[in-house]
């Protein structure tokens, strides 16, 4: 965690606050939030588990925060099944809906140059 007063820390709220690309890669950076969100987008809801298991290589640690940061974030919806054994499943809001032609044309575009790019 960085202190509030650091420059770091002003000068991220500050990019956050006044462009939107840095506010949108702040809300769905790193390396499974959209990982997370395309999954969701393809398959509309999926179960805790089942997520686990195409994300090869994430910690339960990392799932649950991840999970947890996009909730929080309006972007899904987490849905618990009141049974035994308990049942979580998860979808995406209208909000994480819309991130859906974003994710299309970074694929794309990841698709299209990926060969030039490695050269």
């Amino acid at each position: 965690m960085r202190k509030e007063n650091s420059t770091n820390s002003i000068n991220e709220n500050y990019l956050n606050e006044n462009c939107g690309i840095a506010y949108t890669l702040s809300i769905i950076g790193g390396r499974w939030k959209i990982n997370i969100l395309s999954y969701l987008i393809n398959e509309n809801k999926l179960r805790y588990s089942e997520l686990k298991f195409r994300l090869t290589g994430i910690s339960e640690r990392m799932l649950i925060s991840k999970l947890k940061e996009l909730e929080n974030d309006g972007l899904i919806n987490r849905i618990v099944h009141a049974q035994v054994p308990p049942k979580v499943e998860y979808e995406l809001t209208e909000l994480g809906k819309s991130f859906k032609e974003i994710l299309d044309l970074m694929s794309n575009w990841g698709e299209n140059n990926n060969k030039v790019l490695r050269r």
